[in-house]
């Protein structure tokens, strides 16, 4: 009897169900769901409207109103098979140099960061303000500088003047310290420096706590910097048409300009189909980090 008082009971407590409302659902948080969908159809629509425009044969943008009306890959063809726009070339330029100069700004940033974050010296806080202070003035103020610069450099040393690719890396590093090491200093003051003290009393200098013990700690934003960072380079339009003259060590944001650079032979599909192909390399490194950054926030130094 008692057994059945309590299950009766606690059957009782339940509270019953309340019927679905639609207007109390959508305050709650219907609202959200539509603005997600939303926001996905606003940064969705581009890509399609894009990838259809690559698609379509008859080169223009207007008629690719309808999605994927015609679908046809003469424009991907054209693409490789243009003796005067070498789009390969201009492929493997841009890995080159993004992946390059990425890599090289990630190394900077670090080295700078790590002696912001571990070390105090006279100026230390100057040198921080001033880093920051710096990024405001874009890059693009000094490109009369830059040229007349990298003229002046190569009639000494040619491998760093005009229509070369290590100059462009050059001047991308030029821009290295700055914003980037600024992040990276507020996340290498995450890392304890009970780390840091543990590794001196073993004998270890700042050469090894700084690439086995701090780097691995930090990888989320290196993997971070070094994404936005090859974004930056392969999207560089100014400055690369700048510097690099000949056409065969163009990256692709500027040798796609001409394929709609001309008045009267504007091929936007082709165009297009460029732009598809130049995002690949983001998308694949984007993916490829993406351990990276996810496994580095949950990473720690003791189990």
């Amino acid at each position: 009897m008692t057994t059945t008082r309590q299950s009766r009971t606690s059957v009782d407590d339940i509270p019953a169900k309340r019927p679905f409302r639609f207007g109390r659902w959508f305050a709650a948080t219907g609202w959200r769901h539509l603005i997600g969908i939303i926001i996905v159809v606003y940064a969705v629509f581009p890509l399609l409207y894009v990838l259809s425009a690559s698609l379509n044969p008859n080169g223009t943008l207007l008629s690719s109103n309808g999605l994927f009306s015609k679908i046809g890959a003469d424009s991907y063809v054209t693409l490789f098979n243009s003796p005067q726009q070498p789009y390969a070339a201009w492929f493997g330029n841009t890995l080159f140099i993004g992946l390059t100069a990425s890599a090289c700004t990630v190394f900077l940033g670090a080295l700078a960061a790590y002696a912001f974050s571990r070390m105090r010296f006279t100026g230390r806080r100057f040198g921080l303000i001033t880093l920051l202070v710096v990024q405001i003035f874009p890059q693009l103020l000094a490109v009369v500088a830059i040229f007349l610069l990298l003229n002046t450099i190569g009639d000494i040393f040619p491998a760093l003047g005009l229509d070369n690719q290590v100059s462009l890396i050059m001047v991308y590093l030029g821009g290295a310290l700055g914003v980037n090491t600024y992040l990276m200093y507020g996340f290498f003051n995450t890392v304890p420096r009970a780390l840091d003290e543990a590794a001196r009393i073993d004998g270890a200098g700042h050469a090894r706590i700084f690439f086995t013990i701090i780097l691995p700690l930090v990888a989320p934003i290196l993997a971070v910097v070094g994404l936005l960072s090859f974004i930056g380079t392969t999207n560089d339009f100014v400055i690369a048409s700048v510097v690099l003259v000949t056409p065969e060590k163009q990256t692709l944001a500027v040798g796609l300009y001409q394929f709609v650079s001309q008045e009267f032979t504007s091929n936007w599909s082709v165009f297009a189909a460029g732009a598809v192909l130049a995002a690949l390399p983001v998308m694949a490194l984007f993916l490829y980090l993406q351990k990276y950054i996810v496994g580095g926030l949950t990473a720690g130094s003791v189990k």
